[in-house]
């Protein structure tokens, strides 16, 4: 037992450190909101890529691409969805609120936090399997989130080209489709070049948290408490459970169960304030979600990453 907990304990509290450092910096008042948003459009647009690039190119694709692992993401995290919808249909009327729920329920941190979670339990050398489901997994997540944002906000804009190309212009996208290219066409990057981009990589995921924790706002929490605690409960414990229990009984173990944990219990993405704010979604709601569900993920994700590792997941 205590071994599991040592485990759990150092893959939980470093990344929660970073956060609880960045909740500082705002408290101190060190960072400007207007600096905030510079230092969030750089990391990125230059960190994400660099991380993205560099992964993906040193990566060996007979280790790290993995078609089951890709194909029970994928329908896991539509299933969800369609679960969702019903759910958040049935109790909300609002159809501003229907859309930040929603949101809420299907794009998880993932970014942000699976990267240096797996990186705590397996160390750099098993990144390349969480880097490439990046690659799949962040043009679902944008798509699907301007699709029932904009279906929601009952304007009928939504185009699909249009749509492909934000999706494309994505810094991580980029970043990830050339360091595959260079990978597969064997292209290789000098070192001079290469040391920097190795550099920016490896310091991507401390500054990301530390912006986390520095962005983070608390708005009219009473008035959105019964939708937050649906999508709180959700996200954290109803979710992990009906996938991560599926996963577990398919035989899915080692870094593959890891990088679903990263995937399906990890709180409500960052991004999606700023996407609910810009496409006329109820703002207070997505923002207070990310909120709470980050602070509560830290007792669920230590919960359900001890469970598992006793389980012998990983």
């Amino acid at each position: 037992m205590e071994q599991h907990l040592i485990v759990a304990i150092k893959a939980i509290i470093p990344l929660f450190l970073l956060i609880g450092v960045g909740i500082y910096i705002r408290w101190q008042k060190m960072l400007t909101d207007t600096e905030l948003q510079h230092v969030n459009s750089m990391i990125f647009r230059i960190f994400f890529f660099c991380m993205m690039f560099y992964n993906m190119y040193t990566t060996t694709l007979a280790t790290a691409l993995r078609p089951r692992l890709i194909i029970f993401t994928v329908v896991s995290l539509f299933v969800m969805l369609l679960i969702s919808a019903v759910v958040v249909c049935t109790v909300e009327k609002d159809n501003r609120s229907r859309g930040a729920m929603l949101q809420a329920l299907f794009r998880s941190n993932f970014v942000l936090l699976g990267i240096p979670l797996v990186e705590n339990i397996f160390g750099s050398e098993a990144l390349a399997v969480p880097t490439m489901m990046i690659a799949f997994i962040s043009p679902i997540y944008n798509t699907v989130s301007i699709f029932f944002l904009e279906h929601f906000r009952g304007n009928g804009k939504f185009f699909l080209p249009e749509t492909l190309r934000v999706v494309l212009k994505n810094p991580m996208i980029i970043g990830g489709i050339l360091g595959a290219a260079f990978m597969l066409l064997g292209i290789t990057v000098p070192e001079p070049v290469l040391k920097p981009i190795r550099q920016i990589s490896s310091c991507t995921s401390p500054v990301a948290l530390l912006i986390l924790g520095a962005s983070f706002r608390f708005g009219e929490i009473s008035k959105e408490k019964r939708n937050l605690v649906i999508v709180v409960l959700g996200r954290l414990v109803v979710i992990p459970a009906v996938v991560l229990g599926t996963a577990y009984i398919m035989g899915f173990r080692g870094v593959d169960f890891v990088t679903l944990i990263c995937i399906f219990a990890t709180p409500c993405a960052v991004a999606s304030f700023a996407m609910a704010q810009q496409l006329g979604s109820n703002a207070v709601l997505a923002g207070n979600s990310v909120v709470l569900s980050s602070a509560f993920s830290g007792i669920t994700l230590f919960g359900w990453i001890l469970l598992f590792q006793m389980a012998g997941a990983f």
